[in-house]
């Protein structure tokens, strides 16, 4: 049985225009995978089908062997959790009861957070970086803080599974570099599963396991980096033309874009 995510013949439409059709995939744990494809492709929709807040149209979506439909939404928030690629919050919390908001699945209702809540609290904080603004209100921070913020909550979520919606969209490059670098060692040390929207190429072949190449709503490449990212996907898919290299500095492979308008 495979223990990751199981997707098949998977369909879902707005007013009739499929985002996400006829996807059948296969994406077992313990990997960072990378989502990659043209603005509206369906990319953010599937996050929502992988994370339970959209049931399919057609088709089916199982998780650990079971069916989506079938875990309850504490279930589902103690397995898989999400960094969005916008977070609006209306109320003045603080950067730490943001971040505690990752625990509310393991604390019962009227319970108060146990020591362990804290901990791991305080070790997210840490781990991304803004202890230091511990107790800042978050409606107060620019948009790089706040996201770090909702990186910080998911990893106090403490779930097998992360899934990245152009998360670091807002990040200067030290930042972004830095989440990525965390998020690799989630896989590396502890087995934990990374599917993560994300723009840059680059990005996708230095810190992914494995790449999905979308267009319109549908799966086109998936498979390792060396084995798809290719200048003829790239074209498929972005219509750009592209030069492929590995890059002595970063240890990996990197691209290089070139659009010529008709």
């Amino acid at each position: 049985m495979n223990d990751g995510y199981e997707l098949h013949e998977v369909c879902y439409a707005y007013d009739g225009v499929r985002a996400v059709d006829d996807f059948t995939i296969t994406l077992p744990r313990g990997k960072f995978y990378g989502i990659v494809g043209p603005n509206g492709c369906g990319k953010t929709t599937l996050l929502d089908i992988l994370i339970g807040s959209r049931n399919p149209d057609t088709g089916t979506v199982r998780f650990a062997g079971r069916v989506m439909h079938e875990y309850s939404r504490r279930e589902l928030a103690r397995q898989v959790a999400l960094v969005p690629q916008d977070f609006a919050i209306g109320f003045a919390f603080t950067v730490e009861e943001v971040v505690l908001m990752g625990r509310h699945p393991y604390i019962s209702r009227f319970a108060s957070p146990s020591a362990e809540d804290w901990r791991i609290v305080e070790d997210a904080m840490d781990t991304i970086g803004i202890r230091h603004f511990t107790t800042r209100y978050v409606n107060e921070l620019s948009g790089g803080e706040k996201q770090r913020v909702v990186v910080a909550r998911a990893l106090a979520q403490d779930t097998p599974v992360l899934l990245f919606d152009e998360a670091t969209s807002n990040l200067d490059v030290r930042y972004t570099l830095h989440i990525f670098n965390v998020v690799r060692r989630l896989v590396n040390d502890e087995g934990k599963t990374v599917i993560a929207v994300i723009q840059n190429l680059n990005l996708a072949a230095a810190y992914c396991d494995e790449i999905l190449f979308m267009k319109g709503g549908r799966l086109l490449k998936h498979g390792p980096v060396s084995r798809v990212m290719k200048p003829s996907t790239i074209k498929e898919v972005f219509e750009v033309e592209s030069e492929m290299r590995m890059d002595s500095y970063s240890g990996s492979l990197q691209v290089s874009f070139r659009y010529r308008s008709s």
